[in-house]
């Protein structure tokens, strides 16, 4: 990352630019940095302004306690108003509910897209969601911080053999090193039900996209923003899982942005 802004609060946020054209800023989900969402960014600047950030608490990006979501959405604040005031945004996974939130607060925001939110629309998902919490409140507070990285693998629905796998691989301890993160996600995430208040309330465009190789329950989710956003519309990526390839999600967001 080799541009900083100056969060509210005065946390440095680390982020980068390419392209040219109108800003888009991309943002990561959990256990990421913005080199995860970096990919996306090189066919898109060939379009836009593209800007992938480090979130707080990650990567080359400053932290600051307590942590609240709305700093979070102070950070993308900071970061729009570097761009020249405006700005489309990109969020996925858990990064897709922060920009939701973004939009909401009344952000200067063009369009919005989301990626695989993962709201909790299954039966049982909200009290999966609180045991989750509960489990990885406790894991960080006491310091166990591969307890709270194979959590958070077993809700992504990670197989135990693949958990156990990772854990003996050499990127375990980078997963480590940001999973107090964690707690920032599940916080942006909030219940985990879709926020049907605030997602009422937003006026941006906003584009929910899902794989159509990843779990129906995800396909239903992206429905459920695009169903409740005044301005929501749905879109299925044929073959894509949560993984979604950068060349294949690229063409989309392109169209998108570009109305």
């Amino acid at each position: 990352m080799d541009k900083n802004t100056k969060s509210a609060d005065g946390t440095s946020i680390a982020y980068e630019t390419s392209g040219d054209g109108p800003a888009v800023i991309l943002v990561s989900g959990a256990m990421s940095t913005g080199g995860t969402v970096a990919p996306l960014a090189v066919p898109l600047s060939k379009h836009f302004r593209v800007a992938v950030y480090d979130r707080r608490g990650r990567g080359a990006s400053g932290e600051a306690s307590p942590y609240a979501v709305e700093r979070e959405v102070e950070d993308l604040a900071a970061l729009i108003d570097a761009l020249g005031g405006e700005a489309a945004l990109y969020g996925t996974s858990s990064g897709g509910a922060l920009v939701l939130r973004a939009a909401a607060s009344g952000l200067p925001v063009r369009q919005v897209a989301v990626y695989e939110v993962p709201f909790a629309v299954y039966e049982g998902g909200a009290q999966e969601r609180a045991e989750y919490t509960e489990r990885l409140t406790a894991a960080l507070d006491e310091g166990r911080r591969g307890d709270a990285v194979e959590l958070f693998l077993r809700l992504t629905g990670m197989a135990e053999q693949m958990i156990q796998g990772a854990r003996q691989s050499p990127m375990w301890a980078g997963m480590e090193t940001i999973a107090p993160s964690l707690a920032h996600d599940n916080a942006v995430m909030g219940d985990g039900l879709a926020p049907r208040d605030r997602l009422t309330s937003i006026t941006a465009p906003v584009l929910a996209v899902a794989g159509s190789a990843s779990p129906a329950w995800m396909h239903e989710a992206a429905r459920a923003v695009a169903r409740t956003v005044p301005g929501g519309s749905y879109r299925s990526l044929e073959g894509q899982t949560h993984m979604v390839e950068p060349e294949v999600l690229a063409p989309v967001l392109t169209e998108f942005f570009a109305k």
